[in-house]
């Protein structure tokens, strides 16, 4: 026993203690969000080889951590279906979201039913069974949940979900993407885009309360004013030829279908050189700042 600790004090919780000053309080530091591109995770989700899979977007390496993430609170994954297939999902996470690639078919979760084609978003609280079943084409969904969030907390799903069962059908995202359009745009616009949310979030412009979804758009010839934010992004290019990212000083070429990854309060603007509208799906984890009042929104 150490001198001048008494028996009452030494015991194997105090043995655990652990105290820091300002001198080095802040030394610790995680790993750095890396700027990645998952293009060989795109290519097998697209190979007409690949049979019904889960393909999952994984940084955990750059990061650092012991369990499947694509950024600290995001893990993200391309779902290919056969055709006629049928796939059962199980996610650790407050909430599932999808985005439909390529393909139709039906999503099960609970006694909630949707019935999907290309173009579509839609949600599912988590933490429950999701059966999939492709119809009479391959599919391809984009998969984002927030089990990394989860994971580090070591926490379990809700048992009483924060979300409700939502869907975006592609016919209604064209139609408020084209009133979009129509009005002029302001200077304070980042992108002409739509936020996805549902009642269940109070009026909030987030999917799931510590994850936003957008369809961002930039005309061709377009360059989008420089900004950064503290929440990390995802992009997945619906549309993306002709167009790159300037993340701080380094150019990244957009791949169509493929995903990248913008870390947080990093200088960023897309850049369109293409004959085509860009269309991207974009997941940020910035519903998470607006809550602890930190989202470090700036234009450059």
């Amino acid at each position: 026993m150490p001198e001048g600790v008494s028996a009452a004090s030494d015991t194997i919780y105090t043995r655990r203690a652990e105290y820091h000053d300002p001198a080095n309080a802040f030394a610790f530091q995680w790993s750095r969000v890396p700027r990645r591109q998952f293009l060989d995770e795109r290519d097998r989700a697209l190979d007409p080889a690949t049979r019904t899979a889960e393909i999952l977007l994984d940084s955990s390496d750059a990061l650092e951590i012991d369990y499947p993430a694509t950024t600290p609170t995001l893990l993200c994954r391309y779902l290919r279906l056969e055709s006629g297939g049928a796939h059962v999902s199980r996610y650790a996470a407050s909430g599932e979201i999808y985005y439909v690639m390529l393909g139709a078919g039906e999503s099960r979760n609970g006694g909630d039913r949707i019935a999907w084609t290309a173009g579509d978003i839609f949600c599912f609280p988590g933490g429950g069974e999701t059966n999939h079943t492709a119809g009479d084409a391959d599919a391809l969904l984009f998969v984002v949940t927030n089990e990394p969030l989860l994971s580090f907390e070591r926490l379990r799903p809700p048992e009483k979900a924060v979300i409700e069962t939502v869907h975006y059908p592609a016919a209604e995202i064209a139609r408020h993407l084209e009133a979009v359009f129509a009005r002029e745009r302001g200077a304070q616009e980042a992108g002409r885009a739509i936020l996805f949310s549902s009642p269940a979030l109070g009026g909030c412009t987030n999917m799931l309360p510590s994850i936003n979804v957008a369809i961002n758009t930039l005309e061709p010839g377009g360059d989008q004013r420089p900004h950064r934010h503290n929440g990390v992004a995802v992009t997945l290019a619906i549309q993306g030829e002709g167009v790159y990212s300037m993340i701080e000083d380094q150019r990244v070429d957009w791949s169509t279908n493929a995903a990248m990854i913008t870390p947080p309060a990093e200088l960023h603007a897309h850049h369109n050189r293409g004959k085509a509208r860009m269309v991207s799906l974009v997941i940020q984890d910035e519903a998470l700042h607006y809550y602890t009042r930190t989202p470090g929104f700036s234009w450059d």
